[in-house]
C-alpha cells in the first residue's frame, strides 16, 4: 500500500502471538514500519508485507517517529527501553503496549522523560482474534497531547480510550483483568452448582442467557467449562500474573480486595498442575475444593 508522507515512522518492537498482527495491520494501512523482534525470524515474517527488519533495538528506532512496544512483561520492557534509548530521537513517543506494573510504567515513563523521548502506556484486550480484526480494546495513560499524536495510530489497531496519566493505562488493563477473572470463578460456580443441585447445566447456562447474568465469559468461557476445553487462548499463569499485579497495586493505593485474593488463590492453586491451560481452568480448582464432584462426563483437554 502506498505510504503517505504525513503518516509517522514507526518502530515495533515485539513481534509474538499479538504483535504479529498488530504490526501487519499498521503495514496494511500503509505505514512505515521496522520490526524487531529478540528471535529475529518473527520479525523476517512481516517483510513480505513491506517492514524492514532490525537486528538490534537501538537500529530500529533510529528515526522513528512512533515506537511501539508488545512484549511479555515489565521487567522485559525495561530491558528493550534502555537498549531503545541510544537511538531514539528527541521528541519520539514510545507506545507500550504490553501488560506491566504501573510502577513499572512510571519507571519507564521517568527514564524517557529525561532523555526528551514521550511516553504512553496503552495495554490491550481483546486476544489474538481482536488483534487479528482491529478491534481491541486499548486503555491509554499518558498526557492529552501524546495521545492525540498517537491516536491515529491506535485506532488501526482497535478502540484507544485516555484512561489518565501515564501508569494509568495499566490500571485500566487490571481492572480488565479482575474483573475476567473473577467472573470466571462465578461462571465456574454456578455450572458446578448447577449440576450438584440436580440440574442440567448446559440448560442452565442456555436459560440464564439474555438476562442480566448474561456475558461474554458465560457465553466463551461457560461452554469451554462444558466441553472441558482447557486448551489456551489466555494463560492461567497469565491470568495469575495479572491478579497478583491487581493486588500489588490495591496495595499501593491503600486498598483490600477480598475477593480478588480469593480468585488470585484459586488461580495460585491450578497454576502449580496447569500454568499452560486456558483461564477457564480455574474449573478445576473449585472441583478440588468438592472432591467427588465434576462438571460433565468429558475428559479434560488440556496442553501437553
Amino acid at each position: 500500500m502506498k505510504q503517505s508522507a504525513s503518516k509517522p515512522v514507526i518502530a515495533f518492537l515485539g513481534i509474538g502471538l499479538m504483535g504479529k498482527p498488530m504490526a501487519t495491520r499498521l503495514l496494511q494501512a500503509g505505514y512505515q514500519l521496522t520490526a524487531w523482534n529478540r528471535t529475529r525470524s518473527k520479525a523476517d515474517e512481516l517483510a513480505p508485507l513491506g517492514a524492514k527488519v532490525a537486528e538490534q533495538v537501538a537500529d530500529a528506532v533510529m528515526g522513528a517517529d512512533i515506537v511501539i512496544t508488545m512484549l511479555e512483561a515489565g521487567p522485559i520492557v525495561a530491558q528493550v527501553v534502555d537498549a531503545a534509548i541510544p537511538g531514539l530521537k528527541r521528541g519520539a513517543l514510545v507506545v507500550d503496549m504490553s501488560s506491566t506494573r504501573q510502577s513499572e510504567a512510571q519507571e519507564v515513563h521517568a527514564k524517557l522523560a529525561a532523555q526528551g523521548v514521550r511516553f504512553i502506556d496503552a495495554p490491550v484486550s481483546g486476544g489474538v482474534v481482536g488483534a487479528e480484526a482491529g478491534t481491541l480494546a486499548i486503555m491509554a495513560g499518558g498526557s492529552a497531547d501524546d495521545f492525540a499524536d498517537a491516536q491515529a495510530v491506535l485506532t488501526v489497531m482497535g478502540r484507544p480510550t485516555l484512561v489518565g496519566p501515564a501508569g494509568c493505562g495499566q490500571i485500566a488493563k487490571l481492572c480488565n483483568q479482575l474483573i475476567v477473572g473473577g467472573t470466571l470463578n462465578i461462571v465456574a460456580e454456578a455450572l458446578l452448582l448447577a449440576q450438584a443441585g440436580g440440574a442440567d447445566p448446559t440448560a442452565v447456562r442456555a436459560a440464564i442467557r439474555g438476562g442480566f447474568a448474561e456475558s461474554r465469559i458465560l457465553e466463551v468461557h461457560g461452554q469451554r467449562m462444558l466441553d472441558r476445553n482447557f486448551m489456551p487462548g489466555g494463560q492461567v499463569k497469565s491470568q495469575f500474573k495479572d491478579l497478583e499485579n491487581v493486588l500489588i497495586a490495591a496495595n499501593n493505593a491503600g486498598l483490600r480486595l477480598p475477593v480478588t485474593e480469593l480468585v488470585t488463590q484459586n488461580y495460585q492453586q491450578v497454576l502449580k498442575e496447569a500454568p499452560q491451560a486456558d483461564q477457564s481452568a480455574v474449573l478445576l480448582a473449585l472441583e478440588q475444593e468438592n472432591p467427588g464432584l465434576r462438571l460433565g462426563q468429558q475428559a479434560d483437554q488440556l496442553p501437553g
